[in-house]
């Protein structure tokens, strides 16, 4: 299990790997206890409804989960995917830092 996530719901991230490598996307939900992330609109599965005596059977497209290690977060200076790095303000407080550039990648509300 990942012990310090870096990714929150609301971030946007870019799939790294698979079939919707390079796509971007806002992470719906999170899942722990099974290190995936939900993005949405990307890793399209279909799922087919078993029809019953009152409506027909039909498939819909629904999002899958991916592994946390397959999407990057998304630097919102330079618009690239990006490592992050937990670093400390002269503050005191905590904040997610862009490897590449060193921007402070805030949480979304």
């Amino acid at each position: 299990l990942v012990e310090k996530w870096k990714l929150v719901k609301g971030d946007l991230v870019q799939i790294t790997t698979g079939k919707d490598a390079g796509k971007r996307g806002v992470i719906k939900k999170v899942l722990r206890d099974k290190n995936r992330v939900v993005v949405d609109g990307c890793n399209l599965v279909k799922k087919n409804i078993k029809r019953t005596e009152e409506r027909a059977g039909y498939s819909i497209m629904k999002e899958s989960p991916l592994h946390c290690s397959n999407v990057a977060l998304v630097c919102p200076e330079t618009d690239k995917a990006t490592k992050v790095a937990w670093r400390y303000m002269e503050d005191g407080t905590k904040v997610r830092m862009a490897k590449e550039s060193g921007s402070v990648i805030p949480k979304p509300e």
